[in-house]
């Protein structure tokens, strides 16, 4: 059984810093694509950032109100993706959810994703 579990949310200051990290049990995630999406009160879900594999090294994507703010990574030994997030605004609010894709796909359409983890909040005051 596949389980993403997201932690490291949590209320910070705007301009302060977040690292959310996701970590992965009953699947290797090293070659999955993982995405990170947010969903703030009464919006809908929103792509944040993916990490892909390409066959010889991983590209990043984000969204654009987080480019050089935002950064993913993972580490494939503790099979475990981050979100680095700094600079932050209180439009960054919201539940903060990792998921994998297990096929080559749009890596912003949520629909496409194939697991998820429970989320973890992140708030930020103005």
């Amino acid at each position: 059984q596949v389980r993403l579990v997201e932690s490291g949310g949590g209320l910070v200051q705007a301009g302060g810093s977040l690292r959310l990290s996701c970590t992965a049990s009953g699947r290797t995630v090293t070659y999955d694509t993982m995405g990170w999406f947010r969903q703030a009160p009464g919006k809908e879900r929103e792509f944040v950032a993916a990490i892909i594999w390409n066959g010889d090294f991983s590209i990043n994507r984000y969204t654009d109100s987080v480019k050089g703010r935002f950064t993913i990574s993972r580490d494939n030994a503790k099979n475990t993706v981050y979100l680095q997030m700094n600079s932050l605004k209180p439009e960054d609010t919201g539940v903060y959810s990792c998921a994998i894709q297990t096929r080559d796909d749009s890596v912003s359409e949520w629909r496409l994703y194939d697991y998820w983890g429970q989320g973890t909040q992140v708030t930020v005051s103005s």
